[in-house]
């Protein structure tokens, strides 16, 4: 996960112990294992890089905030992500937008998920992602990459928690507290056994 707010949850309702604060603050109850990487797709790789080369990882969940580049999902919904695009990067050969595919599991509502190093907050910036990417985030292309470099299996799972409608900081970060026990739940009920 990305930040602590988002984290508490999943903390509490496993019994998480901290077992390590640097490089990154890991959690853990023998059973799990929970890093929180920090914002951003820097952030996010070296997180999960640490996490499989100092433990005996057998797959990870991404599982965190996203905001909507539409009106199309509303706050609270969680979605599985079957693509993610990482258009702030392209490939220097064909400056073609790259492009990660994590795993899936049946059952779940599929969406897209563009990865940008900048916040993606204005109506308009997230119009000019629409046409590629249902969600926006800042870790889940990073994540996605590492794993798969890792040969470890990774399935993202995200709780939209902004719209169109949801532009201020604040807003933003008020939705991630009254959706994280949400998530918490959805993993309880529907992840934690996988």
């Amino acid at each position: 996960m990305a930040t602590r707010i988002e984290a508490d949850p999943f903390i509490a309702g496993l019994n998480l112990h901290k077992i390590k604060n640097s490089p990154v603050p890991a959690y853990t109850n023998n059973d799990f294992l929970l890093t929180i990487s920090g914002i951003g797709k820097c952030n996010a790789a070296i997180a999960v890089t640490y996490s499989i080369c100092s433990y005996d990882i057998h797959r990870i969940f991404n599982l965190g905030a996203a905001g909507s580049t539409t009106d199309r999902f509303s706050v609270g919904q969680i979605v599985h992500i079957n693509k993610v695009l990482e258009q702030d990067r392209p490939h220097l050969l064909n400056n073609k937008e790259r492009t990660f595919e994590p795993g899936l599991l049946e059952g779940y509502p599929m969406a897209t998920l563009a990865t940008q190093d900048i916040p993606v907050t204005s109506p308009e910036a997230r119009a000019s992602l629409s046409h590629a990417a249902d969600l926006v985030d800042m870790e889940g292309a990073a994540v996605v990459q590492a794993c798969q470099k890792m040969h470890v299996p990774v399935y993202l799972f995200k709780i939209v928690t902004d719209t169109p409608a949801h532009d201020r900081d604040i807003e933003i970060i008020e939705n991630v507290k009254k959706t994280r026990q949400v998530l918490f739940d959805f993993f309880l009920k529907n992840l934690m056994d996988r």
